[in-house]
């Protein structure tokens, strides 16, 4: 194939690519739709350029004949036309960049003579020119043509009767613009609620509260053209009394295809007030507290009447019990719905005090038909605040349902008093002293409480090994009288603590055969618990008592603990010996008098994360444990030696080995074993040694075998190189023979 033939499809597909992958300037798609006065900003972009990241811009007006008014560059000071000069240096038209690509031309205030055709360019920092260097977009400025007049036919109506609320919005027409127009109520001191919207895509925007009446049929449009806009409220009622509000809004479309609503006008005008006067479903609310409660635990009754009732007819009533942590008079809080009767007489409950209910802690009733009462059994703390009750008139719908005719609150109700801070004392008195070793220590916890109702108490017993010293939990009893042991965990000793109650506020405490260890400051963690009516302790008060100390002296035996390695340096497959050595520095007693349990460690690297757990270890009877399968054994060769053997000694046997020991002595006078404080050894570090021939072992197999594989992958290259060049040289290639030749050779 001709070289000049081949190359001629690349050229085409890096053209191809390149006109692909060229400078595109964008702007939004118009025409953009302002009104005269607004604030404009118009938006451009760059992107897929070559040159500097930080690209430069030009703004022009494009006249007839394409030509150019030019209004602004953000590189060029002399660009701007003399015609627009004082508007740029007075701020009405700027510009603003949004990044190394990005900016905006901005008008202050649009003109009307502002409307035309807007191009962005960018001059060129690529290295080949290709695709769009400028985009133009068309602005559009209209003036404020829109204007709102609202009426009211009849602004009172009887309840039942409709109110026609009539909005008339009339505009210059002007192209690629739509309308809105939205009614809303505004009830006493709340803000407006939206009712209803019709346009700007003549569809319809029914408010939240008012959903139901419009499916009902109690909301209808009246669309007689010409500028005119109504909304009927059929069958009126007292909720629908209030200041009304028409507000009239001018759109236009945006984005790809016309897709997204954009306002550009909005009026607003004040309709007028509406006053329903009631036919029926009228009454007064009032809330008393017929049971006040005047401290924590006592019960509250509140009493909400319905009183001067007229017309209720065939309808119904319901309640709802608020209450906020404000007083009366302060309207700064929220108010919170504890729970409501619906016109049925069903009890729905908010989340917060569902609970409560439940468990009959707070009661909400109905007495007679127009008597509501809220009961709490044991008033808390946190129930002070302010009351109240709206009292609702329900009738009934065409639909076989209900409706609401009118809501009445109440004058708030305050509960309060003054709280009394509870307050517990607890004394340490020691009963029993722990003279020796092997004795009973004994002391009493007397707990006193103030202002605390009906309260239990749990007892926690701690230990200080010294004054200020790490805290640690004994044995405790709850305030359910369940004894649990905490951080005591010998075994042998699990029954050698009791925790009793002696009395109504008194708790004992009792440690049979102190020990040399059990040394140290004792004493009580006492809390204070409340049970309200759905009988869940309530934690009130925590309070400790002095510390009694147990600080008998020490008289046995003193002993020191040492380590003996018979090598240090050893081969791999060996085995090692390390004795731990256990000497006795004073009088000691005799052989079946003493006992050991001894454990052994090792420190390294790799073990570091399994915490302190023993490699081997043997209690006092003798019985050894290891914490896995490891090449080990631990055996006691004369009372105080105790020989640790690694067998097979390997890499990970590497590492630091020390010992530890906790003595224990029988006790003379009480025929009991008293524990010792633990011992610890010095480290003896064991390391394994590699003959010479090992060490190199290793490495020069490695070699060998790179050098095998390095000899192999050249040949393959080397094969691979040949076979290519002789399958392209034509001097190699053989020719193919002329059939004519072998005839006649034949």
């Amino acid at each position: 194939m001709d070289k000049g033939t081949g190359l001629r499809p690349v050229i085409l597909i890096i053209a191809l690519v390149s006109f692909c992958e060229g400078r595109v300037v964008k702007v939004p798609v118009g025409p953009l739709v302002h009104v005269a006065g607004q604030a404009v900003s118009i938006h451009c972009d760059v992107s897929d350029y070559q040159g500097p990241r930080d690209q430069d811009f030009e703004w022009s007006l494009v006249l007839a004949g394409d030509k150019l008014l030019q209004l602004i560059s953000t590189f060029d000071g002399t660009f701007v036309d003399s015609s627009v000069r004082d508007r740029v240096n007075s701020g009405d038209i700027s510009y603003k960049k949004l990044g190394d690509a990005a900016i905006e031309l901005k008008f202050k205030k649009v003109r009307a003579t502002d409307s035309g055709m807007y191009r962005c360019s960018t001059p060129s920092t690529d290295s080949v020119i290709s695709g769009n260097y400028y985009a133009d977009v068309e602005l559009k400025v209209i003036g404020d043509s829109l204007k709102v007049a609202p009426a009211i036919p009849k602004s009172a109506v009887s309840e039942g009767e409709s109110v026609e609320l009539q909005c008339n919005a009339t505009r210059g027409f002007t192209e690629h613009t739509f309308l809105s127009v939205t009614w809303s109520i505004r009830k006493g001191s709340s803000p407006l609620e939206e009712i209803l919207t019709f346009g700007p895509d003549d569809k319809i925007k029914v408010g939240r509260n008012y959903t139901r009446r419009y499916t009902d049929g109690g909301l209808q449009l009246d669309l007689r053209g010409g500028g005119f806009y109504g909304l009927v409220l059929k069958r009126a009622k007292p909720s629908d009394q209030g200041e009304y509000v028409c507000v009239a809004q001018e759109w236009v479309r945006q984005g790809e295809e016309g897709r997204n609503w954009r306002m550009i006008l909005e009026k607003s005008e004040e309709m007028g007030k509406v006053v329903v006067t009631p036919t029926e479903l009228q009454f007064k609310v009032t809330l008393t507290a017929s049971l006040n409660s005047q401290s924590t635990s006592e019960p509250t009754e509140l009493r909400c009447d319905v009183v001067d009732l007229l017309h209720l007819q065939d309808g119904l009533l319901g309640v709802t019990w608020s209450y906020s942590t404000n007083t009366s008079g302060d309207v700064s809080q929220k108010k919170l719905t504890i729970a409501s009767l619906n016109e049925q007489g069903a009890l729905i409950a908010d989340s917060r005090y569902q609970q409560r209910l439940d468990t009959g802690d707070i009661a909400v009733t109905r007495r007679e038909s127009n008597i509501f009462i809220l009961r709490m059994l044991q008033t808390r703390d946190a129930d002070m605040g302010s009351y109240s009750c709206a009292v609702t008139a329900w009738k009934p719908t065409q639909q076989s349902g209900w409706e609401k005719a009118m809501e009445v609150q109440s004058t708030p109700v305050t509960v309060q008093w003054t709280p009394k801070i509870p307050d517990l004392q607890v004394v340490a008195h020691r009963v029993r002293e722990a003279s020796t070793a092997g004795s009973t220590f004994e002391m009493s916890c007397r707990v006193t409480g103030q202002n605390l109702k009906n309260p239990g108490y749990s007892v926690l017993i701690r230990f200080e090994e010294t004054l200020g010293g790490k805290s640690r939990k004994v044995l405790s009893l709850s305030q359910d009288s369940v004894l649990q042991l905490e951080e005591w965990s010998e075994p042998s000793r699990i029954d050698s603590v009791v925790l009793e109650k002696t009395g109504q506020l008194e708790y004992r405490f009792r440690l049979y055969g102190a020990q040399v260890t059990d040394r140290g400051l004792y004493y009580c963690e006492v809390t204070a618990w409340t049970r309200h009516q759905s009988q869940d302790w309530i934690k009130a008060i925590s309070a400790e008592s002095n510390k009694i100390e147990i600080a008998f002296v020490h008289t046995g035996p003193v002993f020191n603990i040492s380590i003996h390695s018979e090598a240090n340096n050893v081969l791999p497959g060996n085995t090692v010996h390390m004795k731990c050595i256990i000497s006795i520095l004073q009088a000691s007693p005799n052989t079946g008098d003493m006992a050991f349990e001894v454990r052994w460690f090792q420190k390294t690297d790799w073990a570091l994360d399994n915490g302190v757990q023993p490699l081997i270890s043997m209690d006092r009877w003798g019985v050894v444990k290891k914490i896995d399968s490891n090449d080990t054994s631990l055996e006691r060769i004369d009372r105080n030696t105790f020989v640790l053997s690694l067998h097979k000694i390997k890499d990970r046997d590497v590492g630091e080995y020390y010992c530890s020991a906790t003595p224990w002595l029988l006790s003379p006078a009480t025929g009991a074993w008293n524990k010792e404080k633990d011992l610890t050894s010095a480290s003896s570090f064991l390391s394994v040694k590699t003959e010479f021939w090992e060490s190199l072992m290793m490495p020069v197999g490695y070699g060998l075998a790179a050098a095998v594989i390095a000899g192999l992958l050249s040949v393959l290259l080397g094969l691979a190189v040949a076979h290519c060049c002789f399958s392209r040289n034509p001097i190699h290639t053989p020719r193919p023979r002329n059939k004519l030749m072998d005839l006649d050779m034949d």
